[in-house]
């Protein structure tokens, strides 16, 4: 027995942890807490045994906030090589976070690796539901040689190792998991008497995609497996040697030479189930992600690094802790059960919120330098913009910048002036009184008089007040009066600087507002048509949209409203047999809320009689509904269609209270063109996308497909807020956006498009995800290429920010102020920190052709740095310039100081 498969099995121990799944975190880490116990004292009791910990430190991390005890006894056996840790901090979907988040999660996981002795070099990858095209290129820039994956390979893979080719043209030798994926081998050692048949059918089903000679990967675990006693002598019985996946990969040189080559992501479903219904479900956890990452990644961090003061490295640490841990693929997924998802929630919200204190904390420090009753107007962008803010100021007066030229201005909305007259005791009136603070504003005076009690309050005041002469006052008082300064909102067409910051504020002394820069033309709203001279919008008889764009480029019946029933689950769309499609509103109202010249905005209000839910007595989590019920629920859809001056695209809200179980809800977009592929951006890279998408496992290949920042396709693009689900539908003629998809159980045992369940069977009701809906997007027409899409989404996912000033009224507005400016053809900021002495800025070139990026700002040297930031080669910097060369998708970090 031993000689018949001598050095032909290695056998890799080894646990598929899911954090957090069917359980929640803390559930599932009382079973972790008992299996590293157990992988502990297994391996220093057996001392040929070796592990591999599922290629993420938050297995040991979860364990050790438990068990700090321990520390020594892990650090001990991953320093000896027997039991493999990272790279990874959390096994991530690497969909459904930004390419930055990716980063970080390696950039965290490695250096908890390295305390404890090392991480293994191998980008472990064993379950996530398909993989991004840049990974190769990450994984190589963070210093690792190898990948391993599972899911999404395609048909063309006919070998065990292939070599996995980037966007940039990096290659990385790449183990695939076939015949079982990470479980493999899972049950050789299940009946000892049939050792030798198992070992020989594992062999022959490996040999088909190993070929004849080489030691064969035997992958023995599964979801949450603790390790096997008395297995090493098992696999000596066998013929077999143990050894971690990091000693059977590295084995192998890492070249690719003679391997077959596969560009690009991995979605096929070919091999494996890749169960993209995970990017839909539970929408507004995706929309909490992608508020959250923007706020850490294009307003916390660079902001600190470049105005702020002492570096607050601790706060946006802890907010990269929950960015990174709320990515899980059955984290942010959503393909867990409620309990789950509500954690992942409450995770993604303390992100956010670290991100906004710190962003808030400069900001402030900003704002002293302009006078109160000004405002501080920020630029998260590394160019120069023009856009459209909303500033509440006090008065009617006309806006200036700090030239004293005269801003263009639009009224939007006047706060009310009188807060309070009643009849009333005035003692009671003074209860309302809180040192200087009355209805949430400042006391700027009051009078006494005609029996009267008349206060005026302000956002703002420096005057004394004394509230015992107030009381000192009261006879024949019989009526209170509080009146507040008058405030009003109003559109204001701002210049910024590169990441930057500008102030504007009231000037007194009357007259008009400044009529709008030559090379902007005003918008205005008439008879249903918002035009700005670079984009027409008519409001069609429907509520549908007509665009027509400056270069002549014209679709109609953008934002038609479909609404499908969908008796899937959290994995897997799924229609019912006898689907009933509801696209025709019952009524169309249309408001107009602004006219212009800054901003001009229709509510277009559409209502729907749609099905309650599924229907049918197969309406049983067994054997799904086969339609949908007769009784409808009357949901009211108001579209806000707003059109700013300046901007090539419509900005869409679309917004209903969901009272409807079992349905997908998209938007649809007629193409101008009939389109045979689509463009989507994400984690790094712009991926092109066919109609169809690769079969072969059994699960139905939808080809709908996650799109981060942008979607283009046929002379539209859709700029998003966050990674949304989209298809091309009608052979090409339309674009489909997922807006909401309720479904109502984590996995169903009978699915209508995937042969097997994904998961046990648990019902989930939050995930109909009922009550209020927003999503908010926009279309954009373009002749040509998508090349013009990249900046126009810069500046739709990154508003200007506008905080109050707080210094004092007499001091003027402070200049202008650049801080980092980043421009070049097809080139994207990702990332802008501090890193002790230096600023580490991250961009990468959205472009088939070599690039350049001019980097401007205060700084006099210049280096490079690898995805860890550790530093490489000194970069020539002339004035405060760098000229920094790009390759054709190249992900580049550079440090500056």
């Amino acid at each position: 027995m031993t000689a018949e498969f001598a050095g032909e099995i290695v056998v890799v121990p080894h646990t598929h942890w899911d954090r957090e799944w069917y359980e929640p975190f803390q559930r599932f880490r009382l079973r972790l807490v008992a299996l590293m116990d157990e992988v502990l004292d297994t391996m220093e009791r057996e001392p040929g045994y070796h592990f591999t910990l599922d290629g993420q430190l938050a297995c040991v991390d979860d364990y050790l906030e438990v068990r700090p005890e321990n520390r020594d006894r892990v650090a001990a056996l991953v320093e000896s090589g027997r039991l493999a840790v990272g790279p990874w901090q959390i096994l991530l979907d690497e969909f459904l976070c930004s390419g930055e988040n990716i980063v970080r999660n390696l950039e965290l996981g490695m250096a908890r690796a390295d305390k404890l002795g090392g991480a293994m070099p191998v980008g472990y990858l064993p379950d996530m539901f398909g993989h991004t095209a840049q990974m190769p290129q990450i994984l190589r820039r963070a210093g690792l040689p190898y990948a391993c994956v599972y899911r999404g390979v395609p048909s063309s893979v006919t070998t065990d190792a292939f070599a996995w080719v980037a966007p940039d043209g990096t290659a990385i030798r790449t183990q695939y998991l076939p015949a079982g994926g990470y479980g493999n081998g899972a049950h050789l050692f299940e009946d000892p008497d049939r050792l030798v048949e198992r070992g020989a059918a594992f062999v022959e089903t490996m040999r088909r995609w190993h070929g004849p000679d080489g030691p064969l990967l035997a992958m023995y675990g599964t979801d949450h497996s603790a390790p096997v006693r008395g297995l090493p002598e098992m696999v000596n019985g066998l013929g077999a040697r143990m050894d971690t996946l990091s000693g059977y990969v590295t084995a192998h040189p890492a070249d690719v030479e003679g391997l077959p080559r596969v560009a690009g992501e991995l979605r096929s479903h070919a091999r494996a189930n890749i169960l993209p219904g995970v990017i839909s479900v539970r929408a507004h956890v995706k929309q909490a992600m992608g508020r959250a990452e923007r706020m850490v990644e294009r307003y916390a961090e660079p902001l600190a690094a470049l105005w702020g003061a002492e570096w607050p490295g601790r706060f946006l640490d802890m907010a990269w802790w929950r960015l990174v841990d709320a990515s899980g693929h059955d984290s942010v997924t959503g393909c867990g059960v409620d309990e789950t998802a509500q954690q992942v929630a409450a995770r993604i919200a303390e992100a956010e919120h670290l991100g906004q204190a710190v962003r808030d904390m400069v900001t402030a420090r900003l704002s002293a330098s302009v006078p109160s009753g000004g405002m501080l107007v920020v630029n998260p962008t590394p160019a120069a913009r023009r856009g459209v803010v909303l500033l509440d100021l006090a008065g009617e007066d006309p806006v200036v910048d700090p030239a004293g030229a005269r801003v263009p201005i639009q009224p939007l909305e006047y706060a009310p002036t009188l807060l309070l007259d009643e009849e009333m005791d005035p003692v009671t009136a003074l209860t309302f009184v809180h040192g200087t603070e009355l209805y949430g504003q400042q006391i700027t005076g009051w009078s006494a008089e005609d029996g009267v009690l008349t206060f005026t309050v302000a956002r703002e005041s420096r005057l004394p007040f004394d509230v015992g002469q107030v009381r000192g006052a009261l006879a024949g008082i019989t009526r209170v009066r509080i009146l507040a300064e008058p405030r009003r909102t109003v559109a204001a067409l701002v210049e910024a600087p590169p990441l930057g910051h500008t102030s504007v504020r009231p000037e007194r002394g009357g007259g008009h507002a400044s009529d709008l820069p030559a090379s902007t033309l005003p918008v205005g709203a008439d008879e249903r048509v918002l035009d700005n001279g670079l984009l027409r919008v008519e409001v069609d008889r429907d509520g549908t949209l007509t665009l027509t764009g400056a270069g002549g480029v014209t679709l109609s019946g953008a934002g038609r409203i479909v609404d499908g029933g969908d008796v899937g689950d959290s994995y897997n769309y799924a229609p019912p047999a006898e689907d009933r499609f509801v696209f025709e509103p019952e009524s169309v109202h249309v408001e107009m809320v602004c006219a212009g010249p800054l901003v001009a905005a229709y509510d277009v209000w559409r209502t729907y009689r749609w099905p309650a839910a599924g229907d049918g007595i197969e309406g049983t989590p067994e054997i799904p509904a086969r339609s949908r019920t007769e009784a409808t629920e009357e949901i009211a859809v108001r579209t806000r269609v707003e059109l700013r001056a300046g901007e090539p695209f419509v900005r869409l809200s679309v917004d209903f209270d969901n009272r409807c179980a079992d349905h997908r809800v998209r938007l649809h977009v007629p193409l101008p063109e009939r389109a045979a592929e689509s463009h989507a951006e994400g984690q790094f890279a712009v991926v092109t996308r066919g109609l169809r998408a690769e079969a072969g496992c059994g699960e139905e290949p939808l080809p709908t497909y996650p799109a981060s920042s942008w979607v283009a396709a046929g002379g539209v693009a859709a700029l998003l807020e966050h990674v949304t689900e989209y298809e091309l539908v009608e052979d090409g003629g339309e674009l489909a956006l997922t807006l909401l998809r309720s479904v109502g159980y984590l996995s169903r045992n009978r699915h209508a498009l995937r042969p097997e369940p994904a998961g046990p069977q648990l019902p989930t009701p939050a995930a109909q995800s009922r009550g209020l809906r927003s999503v908010s997007l926009a279309l954009m027409p373009y002749s040509g290429t998508w090349s013009a899409v990249p900046g126009a989404a810069e500046v739709f996912r990154h508003d200007l920010l506008t905080v109050a000033g707080s210094g004092d009224p007499s001091l003027p507005l402070p200049a202008p102020a650049a801080g980092l400016s980043v421009t070049g053809d097809g080139v994207v900021m990702t990332s802008l920190r501090a890193r002790e002495e230096w600023k580490e800025l991250r961009v990468v070139a959205l472009s088939d052709d070599p690039a350049e990026a001019l980097v401007t700002g205060d700084f006099t040297r210049a280096r490079r740095a690898d995805l860890r930031g550790r530093p490489g080669d000194e970069l020539e910097v002339t004035d405060g310039t760098l000229r920094l060369p790009l390759g054709a998708w190249e992900i580049a970090t550079v440090q500056l100081s």
